[in-house]
């Protein structure tokens, strides 16, 4: 679902900003900052598997889950407020988080919250069922209007994994809905390691860790992708496993590490071929970039994961700014 308030009449945007967010979201009290001919407010509201995500940019406001609207029929449920650029504050249970970008806070809706946005709305927004976090519900209560800071690794590692779902959401023509519900699940069990350890459960931590550590290491790989050393032994040194240990983790995840990494660099090596603002750089040294030293290799793996040459694939973007054209015949 999309929200546009440019595409509705100024006198209307009020209601009809708040009938989507009731309908879709939850149930709150918004108190616009300005003139309704001025509201501006886009965003995109989806469903990911057991996460309902909301991604806004909006004006100044102030946001309220009152003492009667807790009462609603709403399942119980925990936001997560993921702040992209400004700040906003967070007040529920006598706490005040304030968040800065790359920052994370919890709000629960079976109780009184307010957010409060003075110079305008600019996050996402992931509210999960109680029940998805299988928490204490003891602990799950000291957790909200805490700032978890970016700063933290296992914040920042969290945070990538909701914007990631996030900007996909955003975007379904690249990869259908069917393909991305499961990513839901790895977001939710990562959310349950990071309370978990910022709240001194290292029962649950060490549970949330084990169910975590796939993520951990696929995040890793990600970020190293174009080094060309990177090796499975390497991987499993830098997490503290065997290489065995390594393995059996991934393979109940159904990930093979050998062909996973070569899955994300080809996907890496498409897209960057398909990307106009590198069209001065060779089909070689885009390989090289992304991981493979040979490019005939390269060639023949990148035609067979694709059907297509990587000559006639920069070739269909060619001039197009990143949307194919035909080739010639």
């Amino acid at each position: 679902m999309l929200i546009d308030s440019m595409a509705m009449a100024p006198g209307e945007r009020v209601e009809a900003i708040r009938e989507v967010i009731w309908s879709s979201v939850v149930r709150v009290e918004i108190t616009h900052q300005s003139d309704p001919r001025l509201i501006r407010t886009a965003g995109v509201i989806s469903r990911v598997g057991p996460l309902t995500v909301c991604s806004v940019r909006a004006n100044a406001t102030a946001v309220r889950r009152t003492p009667a609207l807790t009462r609603d029929d709403m399942e119980p449920s925990v936001f997560v407020g993921l702040q992209v650029t400004g700040s906003s504050v967070v007040v529920q249970d006598g706490r005040e988080a304030v968040l800065r970008p790359g920052d994370l806070a919890l709000y629960d809706t079976t109780r009184p919250y307010t957010l409060l946005n003075r110079n305008g709305i600019h996050q996402h927004y992931f509210r999960i069922p109680r029940s998805e976090l299988s928490l204490p519900s003891k602990l799950l209560d000291l957790a909200t209007a805490v700032p978890f800071s970016r700063r933290d690794p296992l914040t920042d590692l969290t945070a990538a994994c909701l914007r990631r779902i996030a900007r996909q959401q955003a975007r379904p023509a690249v990869s259908p809905a069917h393909d991305f519900q499961a990513a839901g699940r790895p977001c939710i069990e990562l959310l349950r390691a990071l309370i978990a350890a910022r709240l001194g459960d290292h029962r649950t931590v060490c549970q949330a860790a084990d169910e975590t550590m796939h993520l951990q290491v696929m995040d890793y790989v990600r970020a190293h992708l174009g080094d060309h050393d990177l090796t499975p032994a390497g991987v499993a040194a830098y997490h503290h496993v065997s290489l065995r240990q390594l393995y059996k983790i991934l393979s109940r995840h159904g990930v093979h590490l050998g062909e996973w990494v070569r899955s994300q660099r080809l996907e890496r090596c498409r897209a960057e071929l398909a990307d106009p603002r590198a069209e001065h750089r060779s089909i070689a040294a885009v390989a090289y970039r992304w991981g493979f030293p040979n490019a005939a290799h390269f060639s023949r793996a990148f035609k067979r994961a694709f059907g297509i040459t990587p000559s006639d694939w920069r070739a269909l973007h060619a001039g197009s700014g990143g949307s194919p054209r035909a080739l010639n015949p």
